[in-house]
């Protein structure tokens, strides 16, 4: 059974860093993986995603420069380093499989998985 696990969130003061990492099982990766986080009340936002061939990843603007995403050379995991970290970061974050096609648009997903909580006090 398929399975992504989301891990590293916690509370951090304005300026702050977190490392989240993701976890997955049950199936082999070859496409694209991502993550998404969203803030009560608020939509889903693409944050941030990686092709497995290759290497390349894309942002949303409104973290590029802060966030970096990555990939392990077994492709069984990936991390997202959040530097510079805001208020409006704060969210659940969720990693999950993009599809291979639209993986430079960070969306949609194909299945994600049980998230992380990220709180940035100011």
């Amino acid at each position: 059974q398929a399975q992504m696990v989301a891990s590293g969130g916690g509370s951090v003061q304005v300026g702050g860093s977190l490392k989240l990492s993701c976890r997955t099982w049950g199936y082999s990766s070859d496409g694209c993986l991502g993550w998404f986080r969203q803030a009560p009340g608020q939509e889903r936002e693409a944050v941030a995603s990686i092709e497995s061939n290759g290497g390349k990843t894309y942002y949303a603007d409104s973290v590029k420069g802060r966030f970096t995403i990555s990939q392990d050379k077994g492709r069984d995991s990936m991390t997202l380093q959040m530097n510079n970290l805001s208020p409006e970061d704060t969210a659940m974050y969720h990693c999950a499989l993009l599809y291979a096609e639209t993986c430079h648009l960070m969306n949609p997903p194909q299945f994600w998985g049980q998230g992380t909580q990220v709180a940035v006090a100011s």
